[in-house]
């Protein structure tokens, strides 16, 4: 993966990896505020011919990154993101099953964002 930079569009919920000019993967993702401020990953998209090159791995770290910084928790709902973080466990803290529930209801509650 060379020259791919990741972008924050928290507006549109949207993390993006950028190359060559354009988006070649993105996680969508929505920020819940209750029980508790938090990241909450839903789809995770590489463009085809961008597959492969670890973007999805990197949009994942990426995420989980700006979290902490931020000093909030991720509740991934995104299968890709649930595997990433299972695999990666030192850097993705197991989510609360009580912020994944209120993750969830949200999602339901909003059909028309994802």
């Amino acid at each position: 993966m060379s020259d791919i930079e990741i972008r924050d569009d928290r507006a549109a919920g949207r993390l993006e990896a950028w190359g060559d000019g354009e988006v070649v993967g993105r996680i969508e993702y929505f920020v819940l505020d209750a029980p508790e401020r938090a990241l909450v990953p839903v789809h995770t998209v590489v463009e085809p011919a961008h597959e492969g090159k670890g973007i999805a791995g990197s949009l994942a770290r990426e995420l989980y990154t700006r979290a902490r910084g931020e000093g909030v928790p991720v509740a991934p709902l995104c299968p890709y993101v649930v595997k990433w973080a299972e695999r990666h466990p030192d850097e993705a803290p197991a989510a609360d099953p009580e912020l994944l529930r209120a993750a969830r209801e949200w999602l339901v509650a909003h059909p028309d964002r994802f």
